[in-house]
Order: structure tokens, then sequence, then C-alpha cells
């Protein structure tokens, strides 16, 4: 009986410890094909990319709406979004310098790049922003950075904010602009 509950305990605690490792709720890491982070999959290092020979440079703002106001008392329902970016050449790389994710005073929330990363010809890399995550607010937005060999490697850069509220359900999305520097 001794041995039983102490196995039990040591699988209560197993439990209990991979329940608060992050990457194995990450959706982001829960839903990829391979179980990993898509981002750190797709990093480069410096010296895999040469800046040089790249023609096309273009930063894009895409609104994110991490909540949105009901009609009651002003009161805010949060959403969970998805980051689309689409490589929409058939033989040529996307290279992703910069994800970074604002909230509506437009302060820094997170950099989601450590490296440059490079997205294959057709590929496409979507990044969840979860419903809990409540820092965004009404206003949020990513600032993406891309760069190609020329201008034929423009990327398609949307977002889809899904949420309920009662017993409704919606969702809508969003289009990546280009910013004028």
């Amino acid at each position: 009986m001794r041995k039983y509950r102490l196995s039990m305990l040591c699988l209560t605690a197993l439990m209990l410890i991979s329940g608060c490792d992050r990457s194995i709720q990450d959706p982001n890491v829960m839903f990829s094909e391979k179980h990993k982070d898509p981002i750190k999959e797709l990093e480069k290092t410096s010296k895999d990319m040469d800046h040089s020979k790249f023609g096309y440079k273009q930063t894009f703002y895409v609104p994110i709406y991490s909540e949105i106001y009901t009609d009651r008392d002003n009161r805010t329902v949060l959403l969970s979004a998805t980051l689309s970016v689409r490589n929409t050449t058939l033989k040529k790389s996307l290279y992703i310098n910069k994800i970074d994710y604002y909230d509506t005073d437009g302060a820094l929330v997170k950099s989601y790049l450590r490296a440059p990363i490079e997205l294959p010809a057709m590929a496409t890399l979507n990044y969840i922003v979860e419903k809990e995550e409540d820092k965004g607010g009404s206003g949020a937005n990513f600032i993406i950075e891309v760069e190609g060999v020329d201008d034929t490697v423009t990327p398609v850069i949307e977002a889809v904010m899904i949420g309920n509220f009662s017993n409704k359900s919606f969702a809508f999305s969003t289009e990546g602009t280009p910013v004028v520097h």
C-alpha cells in the first residue's frame, strides 16, 4: 500500500511539473506538425543571410483586436488571433526580420524573433495570440519587417480574430498595410 501511495505521489508530481511547462501549453507548439515553435524552426543565423542581395524590403502594420467592446456597460470580450504571413512566390524565399507585438498605447509587448527567419516559397507562417493574452487591448498591432531578392516577393499578411459572447460566436479578419517610412 505504501508503494502505491508513493507511486501515485510521484505520478501526480510529474503531471504537475509537466503541466507548468509553457511549451506544452503553447498552441503554436501543440498545433504545429513537429510540435515545435514554428518561428524557432525557421530561424536563420546572420551568416546564413546575405542582405546585400536583397532588393525588396517592406514594413507592415497589422491590426489585432485582442479585445472588443460589447454593447453592455462597455464590457470587453477577449479574442484569440491568428497572424498569418504568406509567401506568395513559387520559387523565392521571403525573409522576416521582425515580428513585434504592440499594445493599444503603442508600447512594445513582445518581440517574437530572436533571429531572422526564412519562409520558403509558397509557405505560410501562422502564429496564435491566445485569448488569455490580455496585454494588447482593442488597439493591439503587429509590426512585421520582410525582405526578399526583389519586389516579386511581396507577402500576404492577415490576421483572423475569433471570440464569443454570451451565446454568440464571431470571427473577422484584418489585412497588413505597408508602412511608409
